[in-house]
């Protein structure tokens, strides 16, 4: 038992080592694999479809097929690309230098998710601001000039308006 249980162990630990911290924690904390999306993203696809529901809307992206890649974009200070309405539907690419970044989770999430949110939810941007200069929608473009005001205290009434409610 001991002389399997050592080789065993030595390649679990060689498996875990290998991996980036975050990749690891990404794919563990989701309940299901996506097929053709980094295991990294994993979580945040989840989520977007958990967040869906509680607004009432069944959203399934495996069966949608959207396929959510993490490589290097060109374009300087793109975080994130989607491709809709062409022959490469539904593709997310999310920018490896962005995600590599010491960014937030939340930050993170609102990338991901304004990517679905043209991907899935077929979202144009909305440029437009609060009084006090916070954009009013993730779906902002990055070209106008309101801030990310991309918070735990703000998350759900960013994520009504995302989803329509």
């Amino acid at each position: 038992m001991i002389k399997f249980a050592f080789p065993f162990l030595l390649a679990l630990t060689a498996l875990l080592v290998s991996c980036q911290k975050d990749e690891v924690a990404d794919a563990l904390t989701s309940s299901r694999p996506f097929p053709k999306v980094d295991a990294r993203l994993w979580a945040y696809f989840e989520r977007f479809e958990e967040e869906g529901a509680l607004r009432g809307l069944d959203i399934d992206l495996v069966a949608e097929g959207i396929i959510g890649q993490i490589e290097e974009i060109a374009e300087e200070h793109v975080a994130g690309q989607c491709t809709y309405g062409s022959f490469i539907d539904n593709h997310i690419i999310i920018d490896l230098t962005f995600w590599k970044s010491d960014v937030s989770d939340n930050t993170r999430e609102m990338v991901v998710f304004h990517e679905l949110g043209h991907c899935y939810l077929n979202r144009g941007h909305r440029e437009d601001a609060h009084p006090n200069g916070a954009c009013v929608s993730v779906m902002r473009s990055g070209a106008g000039a309101c801030f990310d005001n991309y918070r735990e205290e703000t998350r759900k009434e960013y994520l009504d308006e995302l989803f329509g409610n």
